[in-house]
């Protein structure tokens, strides 16, 4: 009784190859990290410019309200109203909405990263990421931050992310 030893032995090539990133994963986490850098560097800009922007704020309602202020940056900035307490309560809670923005970048790359090495868990803190920042407009500003035309755009690319990282979900097999 002869037994072929090899036949258990050999290791079959398929058993030790790793799934391949989708070339659409790639691109979505490559955006992901130029887009985590642009957050980084405006949370930095608004964190060293919200005094400038409160202490002038007053000069800017007075454009908007008299028209000189061309209608394109009128609808990015809102209603007057609201551009004062904006204004003043970005500028008071600094620090804290600084803090924030640093940790939903950092969590977006994180995920990001995690998601290039098909890991699941960088699906669930990319969208903490993402979010983040929306819950910290509401929580230190008010709900009146969620209104114009720059907040639209925001919302707009957040969402669409988002879902394109759920179509790939199923590609995140760790």
């Amino acid at each position: 009784m002869t037994t072929d030893f090899n036949q258990h032995d050999t290791l079959i090539s398929h058993d030790f190859e790793r799934p391949v990133l989708p070339s659409g994963l790639n691109v979505l986490t490559i955006l992901t990290f130029i887009g985590s850098a642009l957050q980084l560097i405006g949370g930095l800009f608004n964190f060293y410019n919200s005094q400038k922007i409160f202490e002038q704020k007053d000069k800017m309602i007075a454009q908007m309200n008299s028209g000189e202020m061309p209608a394109f940056a009128k609808s990015l900035m809102g209603d007057p109203a609201h551009f004062e307490e904006l204004a003043t309560k970005s500028f008071e809670n600094r620090l804290p909405i600084l803090i924030i923005t640093l940790v939903a970048a950092a969590l977006c790359i994180v995920g990001a990263l995690q998601m290039r090495q098909l890991k699941k868990q960088g699906y669930l803190l990319y969208v903490i990421g993402e979010l983040l920042p929306f819950l910290s407009m509401v929580l230190f500003i008010g709900l009146f931050s969620m209104s114009g035309v720059g907040f639209m755009v925001g919302a707009g690319i957040t969402l669409i992310f988002i879902v394109l990282y759920t179509t790939y979900r199923k590609n995140l097999v760790y």
